[in-house]
C-alpha cells in the first residue's frame, strides 16, 4: 500500500489515494500503520476518495480503528494532498465527511498548499444531538464529576462530540489521568473529546486535547473550534482567537450572526512510503 504521511500542527495521519489503492479492512489498516512501534507511527488513518457530492470525500479512522466522523487537522492535510499532488488545481474545494460537506480555501506559495482556511460550518449545541446526557437545552458550563473531581463543562459538536473544560494551567493539568475518565464516562454516549482550555486574554487561549481512540494528541481541529465556541459562550474571549496547541497555532473565528466557524492553519507532508499489509 503507497501512503504519505502528513501532519497538522502535528496531529498525523496516514494518507491513502483511494484514486489508486483500494483498502478492504481499513480499521484493522488503522490500528497496523498508527502503531509507532510496528508500523508507520500516526494518530489514525485518513483516506481520500472520490464523491458524488463533493469535489472529494474524506474517510477517517482514529488509531484504534474506530471511525471518525471529521477531523479539522486531517482534512486540511486532505486539501493539501489533492492539490500538491495533482488531484485538482482548484483553490476553493469540497470535501465530503462524516460530519457533512467542508468547503476549504487554499493559500499558494510557490505552488504548493501553505495555508488552509476550512468553513467548518455550524456548531451544533443541542445535547441530544452531540450527545451528551442532560436535561438542558444548552450544555453550558454545567457540572460534571468525574473520578471524585467536579468540573464545569460546556459541550459543542463540531461533526464530532467534544466536552471543553476550563482550567488555570493546561501545561501541569493530569491530562492522562482524567482524559480517560472524561472519554468515557456515562454521560457520553459516543465517547467524547476532551479539551481543556486555559485563557490568556481575551483572543488567546492555551488548549490540550484527549481524543477519543487515539488519547492526547498535539493538536485538534475540530477541538480548537469547539473550545472557541465554548470560550465565547462563556464570555471569555471575542469571537476570533488564536489557540495555543502543543503541535502550533491555529487561528479561529465563530461568526455569530451567519453562526459559521471558520479555521486557519497549516498542513504538511513528512513523508511518502509504501507498507505491506
Amino acid at each position: 500500500m503507497r501512503f504519505t504521511k502528513m501532519e497538522g500542527l502535528g496531529n498525523d495521519y496516514v494518507y491513502v489515494n483511494c484514486f489508486q489503492e483500494k483498502i478492504d479492512d481499513p480499521a484493522a489498516v488503522a490500528v497496523k500503520v498508527s502503531d509507532r512501534h510496528f508500523g508507520i507511527g500516526s494518530d489514525g488513518l485518513i483516506l481520500i476518495k472520490p464523491s458524488d457530492v463533493a469535489d472529494f470525500k474524506m474517510d477517517m479512522y482514529n488509531a484504534d480503528g474506530s471511525q471518525a466522523e471529521m477531523c479539522g487537522n486531517g482534512i486540511r492535510c486532505v486539501a493539501k494532498y489533492v492539490y500538491d499532488y495533482g488531484l485538482t488545481d482548484k483553490t476553493r474545494i469540497s470535501i465530503e465527511t462524516l460530519a457533512g460537506i467542508k468547503y476549504l480555501d487554499l493559500k499558494i506559495e510557490n505552488g504548493k498548499v501553505a495555508l488552509i482556511t476550512v468553513n467548518m460550518g455550524a456548531p451544533e449545541l443541542n445535547p441530544a444531538n452531540i450527545p451528551v446526557v442532560s436535561d438542558a437545552e444548552k450544555v453550558i458550563g454545567e457540572e460534571i464529576v468525574v473520578g471524585g473531581v467536579s468540573y464545569a463543562m460546556t459541550c459543542v459538536s463540531m461533526g464530532n462530540p467534544h466536552c471543553v473544560v476550563f482550567v488555570e494551567d493546561t501545561e501541569h493539568f493530569p491530562l492522562e489521568d482524567v482524559g480517560p475518565d472524561f472519554e468515557n464516562h456515562e454521560r457520553f454516549p459516543k465517547r467524547i473529546n476532551t479539551e481543556f482550555v486555559q485563557i490568556l486574554d481575551d483572543r488567546t487561549v492555551n488548549m490540550r486535547v484527549w481524543e477519543r481512540g487515539s488519547g492526547e494528541t498535539l493538536a485538534c481541529g475540530t477541538g480548537a473550534c469547539a473550545s472557541t465556541v465554548a470560550c465565547v459562550l462563556n464570555g471569555l474571549t471575542e469571537e476570533e482567537i488564536t489557540l495555543h496547541l502543543l503541535g502550533g497555532d491555529l487561528m479561529v473565528r465563530w461568526d455569530r450572526e451567519a453562526n459559521l466557524v471558520y479555521m486557519t492553519g497549516p498542513a504538511k507532508v513528512v513523508f511518502d512510503g509504501e507498507i505491506a499489509l
